[in-house]
């Protein structure tokens, strides 16, 4: 196996959690944000509420799951990396409730809005998160 092969089997493999721990995340946003739809909030609210907590279990999954190699040691530089984590969670979250937004306008079901909205903010944030956010021997995380 050469270098290149290599490298891609990683990124996948990475993916591959990332993705499981998108669906925890997702779980624990969409069981929240139907939940609320059934309470009567409004579809916005609801979206922001819910996915609020699903970054609470994302960082939770994304830490000790899917980037272990590159979460800084405790103190002031993972402080850092969760604060750019909770960022890069604002532009998904940004992004659900500009697309719920949208498609309500358009008359279109939230839940289905909702489902376009997860699509987007999963590719926009893995990007943000595996280049930037944990990218292991980039100045962001320090080498063990």
């Amino acid at each position: 196996m050469d270098f290149r092969q290599l490298r891609a089997a990683l990124l996948n493999r990475v993916l591959i959690k990332y993705l499981l721990a998108s669906v925890f995340a997702l779980g624990m946003d969409m069981g929240s944000f139907l939940a609320l739809l059934a309470w009567g909030m409004a579809p916005v609210l609801a979206s922001v509420i819910s996915y609020s907590i699903g970054i609470v279990g994302h960082w939770l999954a994304s830490s000790r799951a899917v980037f272990r190699a590159g979460v800084n040691e405790r103190g002031p530089e993972r402080t850092k990396q969760k604060v750019q984590f909770v960022l890069s969670a604002l532009v998904g979250l940004s992004l659900t409730a500009a697309i719920i937004d949208v498609g309500g306008r358009l008359g279109i079901d939230p839940r289905l809005s909702k489902l376009v909205a997860v699509g987007v903010a999963f590719v926009v944030t893995y990007y943000i998160r595996s280049a930037y956010i944990f990218a292991v021997g980039s100045d962001r995380v320090q080498e063990r």
